[in-house]
């Protein structure tokens, strides 16, 4: 277990360097001895891990003191006297880096990419400078956090990355992001030590780093405020003294975090009983997690396989064959679009499939408008169909939350590039057993493929859960022995690979009369291997044309 310090900003103010309105990063510059000298109290509390002063020093946060071209100059003075205050201990020097106070496109007006580059530009000083660690802290939305873990692992792909959200108190971030779903998109996106800070005191922050560590494995981190702030006497008031923070420090340790710290009002006293609290308190271990494959929206989570219930997939956000639609969207008119994803999710859609395949037009910038204007529409998770990787760069680069790649075959040139974007931007992928030969007839041939892309899969960076297989469901109407082979190819990807499978369900009956009564029934088979319905098994299901089956599926 590890404590981290406490907070730069209300120690300053105690001390008279800082008063209202004043830029707290200039202190690095104009106050450096002060600054030094609050960490050296920090580490002589007990501290293992100290915070640079850089919380704000970002070129955005920056500009509204007039001192964006100061970035550089803070970020290399706060490395400076946090060197000299660690100088011949063993304290490692976390670089700080918190939040533009901007709301990125569509929430708010700023770019993701002035986002990216504001702290690109900070992750790379503080990283050259001499960070132990980056961490990003304090953030609250989903996109902003996406953009500064990419520039991140982009500056200094190297350093580990340390993450903490700020959750209201009803459980989520003020854009509705769960701990859950930000555990899961943060462990994707290869965060090494996810957690929480500030908004809320120990009692409520407490409870949200349990939840996450019921569903990620990553090591955790918790700050929390000493108490929900008051204005007494027009001043600030912080209720929790050092005895009482630490009075929760075991719980801290049950929740399962290992790095423990404080936030706004906590000073080096407040560590110090934090410390002798840690040194006291009993060992937890953490329950290890088989995680589940997991998709997100900004604001929900959708499990896949692992024992939870089948997941529909709406497939039917797709212009092919559709000259009405094609011509719609060429017109940038996605007024049919919106209506497709609503009447999806009304009829039962856990998982919206999206493939802008149109004629004559910029697929990727379309793909990319599309995705935002469905990512403020419904809180349904996404999946971007393409396997362009101009599509797909654009799409998962500004889609806030993870998604499902659609598809990956057997080809080796397409597998190296969908994979390293998957991993990039923590994505999963659908796997399809296709070969040169086009696809094998036999479930053992499907297995084959499949195996292949799996291995392929895990060589480049992706684990288990990031990946899911499609037996690929041909028409009965093609083979009498078509739904067999797919039964027995869902039954051997289970057994042999034990990851999630997705069917699209509704071509089983293409060219067919009856086609939900088909649909349903095979969905019966699929699922449960009828009539064991005991031995139901979780599977994933996709719909194109036929939306009346959703009625008739989800009431099996």
């Amino acid at each position: 277990m590890f404590l981290l310090d406490g907070a730069m900003g209300t120690v300053l103010q105690q001390q008279g360097y800082l008063r209202p309105g004043d830029c707290p990063e200039l202190s690095n510059i104009e106050h450096p001895q002060a600054i030094e000298n609050i960490h050296r109290s920090y580490i002589k509390a007990g501290s293992d891990l100290i915070q640079t002063n850089t919380f704000g020093a970002n070129r955005i946060k920056l500009s509204e003191y007039g001192c964006a071209d100061k970035v550089k100059e803070i970020c290399r003075a706060a490395m400076f006297n946090a060197k000299k205050a660690v100088d011949g201990t063993n304290t490692k020097i976390l670089g700080d880096m918190g939040p533009t106070g901007k709301f990125i496109t569509p929430l708010g007006d700023t770019d993701f990419e002035d986002v990216y580059q504001a702290y690109y530009e900070q992750a790379s000083i503080l990283a050259e400078s001499g960070a132990d660690i980056l961490l990003i802290q304090t953030i609250i939305d989903i996109q902003e956090m996406r953009a500064a873990i990419l520039a991140v692992k982009d500056a200094a792909p190297s350093i580990p990355i340390m993450c903490e959200f700020s959750f209201s108190e009803d459980g989520r971030t003020i854009t509705g992001t769960t701990p859950e779903a930000a555990a899961v998109l943060l462990e994707s996106l290869g965060a090494s030590i996810i957690g929480a800070n500030c908004s809320l005191g120990p009692d409520k922050l407490i409870p949200l780093i349990t939840r996450m560590s019921d569903v990620s494995n990553l090591p955790l981190v918790i700050q929390p405020n000493a108490g929900l702030p008051k204005l007494i006497d027009g001043k600030t008031v912080f209720p929790l003294r050092p005895n009482d923070m630490a009075e929760y420090v075991q719980a801290m340790v049950n929740s399962g975090a290992t790095y423990i710290g404080g936030c706004c009002g906590t000073s080096p006293e407040h560590l110090a009983a934090m410390k002798q609290a840690l040194d006291r308190a009993v060992p937890y271990k953490r329950k290890t997690i088989t995680p589940p494959t997991a998709l997100t929206s900004r604001t929900s989570i959708v499990y896949i396989g692992g024992g939870h219930p089948p997941v529909i997939i709406g497939e039917r956000i797709n212009p092919t064959g559709r000259k009405a639609l094609q011509k719609d969207l060429q017109e940038q008119n996605f007024v049919p679009i919106k209506t497709e994803a609503l009447n999806q999710v009304k009829a039962g859609a856990h998982l919206l499939d999206i493939n802008m395949g149109v004629p004559d037009v910029d697929q990727a910038a379309l793909m990319e408008n599309v995705v935002k204007e469905l990512s403020m529409l419904v809180d349904t998770p996404l999946i971007i169909d393409s396997t362009s990787p101009a599509v797909l760069e654009k799409a998962l680069r500004i889609y806030p939350g993870r998604t499902l790649i659609n598809s990956v075959n057997a080809d080796s040139s397409q597998m190296s590039a969908i994979f390293s974007i998957a991993k990039k931007y923590g994505a999963a992928v659908l796997c399809l057993p296709i070969g040169p030969k086009g696809i094998p007839e036999s479930a053992a041939g499907r297995l084959a493929l499949i195996k292949k892309i799996y291995k392929a899969a895990l060589q480049t960076g992706l684990r288990h859960e990031d990946l899911l297989a499609d037996p690929l469901v041909l028409t009965a109407a093609s083979s009498t022995n078509a739904p067999k082979e797919t039964l027995q190819t869902l039954r051997t990807y289970k057994e042999t690979l034990k990851i999630p499978t997705v069917m699209g369900l509704s071509n089983i009956s293409f060219g067919l009369p009856g086609r939900s009564g088909l649909n349903a029934n095979f969905f019966s088979y699929g699922t449960g291997f009828w009539p064991q319905r005991s031995n139901y098994e979780s599977i994933t299901v996709r719909f194109n044309r036929c939306l009346c089956s959703f009625s008739s599926i989800t009431r099996l």
